[in-house]
């Protein structure tokens, strides 16, 4: 026994428990327990293999790790053995408890890269949704009601007594009616397009409607349209500043001097007044030359009123009667040219939807001014609207009543020029034109503002702003906008050809055929009364569009329009 075991005796020492083992177990005793407690101290020895001794290595290298700042990941195998479910259990619970450690640690960190990553998301879908506008809200419920107003209001009141003569009273208010109604039904379709798709350009609803198509379209119809709403502004300047003028110098017969010639007076206030406000960054800031041209308007309301009353019917050219003095009213029976007609249709009666449409135009602006409205809610926006029309409802009646009531059927196309068959050197009319033309100069660049979105929603949609194009465009657009005027026949054909086409596309068309294509199936089916009233509605922009057109087309065939005479 003793012989045989003493090999194995060196390889005790491999272990400490051996050695401890057989320390525990010497002293006296009978031989064969102490080779008893020999052989079991061999049979410990060779129970401890290699692999034991590589998972103590392991405990103790994972034991270091987190000193060494060494990842888990990055420890090698040891021995070049896989680890295993048991070898494996100490390594993560250290790296588990140095992960928490890591972490709990630095709290701001998770917050910092929280926000930064909002961040990121938020300049993202503003790169993919660029603003029109550096801020919202800052524009008060006054403000927007004169920036809406004076949208709406426009040269468009100069034609409306033209318009009544050949309707007729009770067919001018009713169609007049009709027209206010449609055009606030069509600013409620647009404003709940805008609370359900989150969009406040009137293109970019074209745009989630039918794609690059109803943004095109839209565009277009938004640029001519408001081109066509500033020519005819700029042709009041140029027709009625050299009677302002020439009044103020009493100049009976002019001699050609530069400062009567229309045309230079145009790029002079072109120039020195209009692009100036155009350049303007946002539609708030002119809020207060809005509503110092409605009060230029209300002014003009007050003398059309007055001059009812002071011009004798039938009232006699001043070309005929220099010395004529104003005697009062010489109306009655006897003299059928002074009582008013009820219903009238004629071939000019043709020209009157285009011009209430364009009358009422104001939709290119409403989302902007929409935009801009301190405490936005579609609520609040209609109320703006609500309040807009119904006002310019009432000062368009009142102007073309008592316009018509003055000259009745020898009212011109533009009514300032009727007041100068009169008189010239009128002071009170002499007034109003200035009144006049102070409130369309000042109209002009809040219309501008959507041509200019209009075109950078075309060809520049996803460029931020720039102060170099946004000059550049203003000054493009002026300059075609000037050339148009001193080269287009008169205003009449300006109300006529861009009321028919592109107001009823912005007021009826464009608004109902979005909402029907927008607003999900799901939440509105095409039989619902809301859907079935926006299909009628585009209906009958579609049935004012080509009635409108034809008319003209047929006056223009006569050759009994207006246009070729010069009113």
């Amino acid at each position: 026994m003793v012989l045989k075991g003493a090999p194995k005796a060196p390889v005790a020492p491999r272990g400490s428990r051996s050695l401890g083992t057989r320390e525990n177990h010497e002293g006296p005793g009978p031989s064969s327990q102490r080779e008893r407690s020999a052989r079991e101290a061999q049979r410990q020895d060779t129970a401890q293999t290699p692999g034991e001794m590589s998972g103590e290595m392991s405990g103790e290298m994972s034991e270091e790790k987190p000193a060494e700042g060494v990842p888990a990941e990055d420890n090698p195998v040891p021995n070049g053995r896989g680890h295993e479910a048991g070898d494996s259990a100490p390594a993560p619970t250290a790296t588990a408890i140095a992960a928490p450690a890591e972490g709990a640690g630095k709290p701001e960190d998770t917050e910092a890269q929280r926000a930064e990553s909002s961040e990121f998301l938020s300049a993202i879908d503003d790169k993919k949704n660029p603003r029109f506008t550096d801020f919202e809200g800052k524009t008060s419920f006054g403000m927007s009601v004169f920036n809406l107003g004076n949208a709406i209001m426009g040269s468009g009141i100069l034609g409306l007594a033209y318009a009544m003569a050949n309707t007729g009273v009770v067919l001018f208010l009713i169609l007049l009616t009709v027209v206010a109604v449609l055009s606030s039904y069509s600013i409620h379709l647009l404003l709940k397009l805008s609370g359900i798709v989150g969009i406040r350009a009137y293109e970019q609803l074209g745009y989630r409607a039918f794609g690059t198509a109803g943004k095109m379209a839209a565009g277009i119809a938004i640029t001519l349209q408001n081109i066509g709403a500033m020519s005819s502004y700029l042709y009041i300047v140029k027709y009625e500043f050299p009677l302002v003028i020439q009044a103020f110098l009493r100049l009976d017969k002019p001699e050609g001097e530069w400062y009567m010639n229309g045309n230079y007076l145009v790029i002079i206030v072109s120039i020195l007044v209009i692009l100036p406000l155009a350049l303007m960054k946002q539609l708030g800031y002119l809020g207060y030359t809005s509503g110092f041209s409605l009060c230029c308007m209300v002014f003009f309301l007050i003398a059309v009123i007055y001059k009812k009353f002071n011009i004798p019917c039938p009232f006699v050219d001043f070309t005929l009667n220099a010395t004529l003095i104003a005697v009062g009213n010489d109306t009655g029976p006897e003299n059928p040219a002074c009582i008013p007609k009820l219903v009238n249709l004629n071939s000019q009666t043709a020209y009157t939807i285009p011009i209430l449409a364009f009358a009422f135009v104001c939709h290119p602006e409403v989302l902007p001014i929409y935009t801009e409205l301190r405490n936005p809610t579609k609520k609040r926006m209609q109320h703006v609207s609500n309040i807009s029309i119904a006002v310019m409802y009432t000062m368009y009646f009142l102007a073309a009543l008592f316009g018509y009531l003055t000259f009745y059927g020898e009212v011109e196309a533009e009514l300032l020029h009727t007041y100068s068959r009169i008189d010239p050197y009128d002071t009170l009319i002499l007034c109003v034109r200035v009144a006049v033309l102070v409130a369309v100069t000042l109209t002009v660049p809040i219309v501008l503002f959507p041509v200019r979105r209009a075109i950078q929603q075309m060809l520049f949609p996803n460029k931020t702003f720039n102060w170099p194009r946004h000059v550049a465009i203003a000054v493009v657009l002026l300059s075609l906008i000037n050339l148009l005027v001193i080269f287009a026949p008169n205003i009449l054909g300006i109300f006529g050809i861009i009321g028919a086409t592109s107001a009823p596309c912005l007021i009826f068309i464009f608004p109902a055929v979005f909402y029907l294509r927008i607003v999900p199936n799901e939440e509105e089916p095409l039989r619902s009364p809301p859907k079935i009233m926006a299909a009628i509605f585009a209906g009958i922009g579609f049935l004012f569009m080509i009635m409108s057109l034809s008319f003209i087309i047929i006056d223009w065939t006569s050759g009994s329009s207006s246009a070729s005479s010069g009113h």
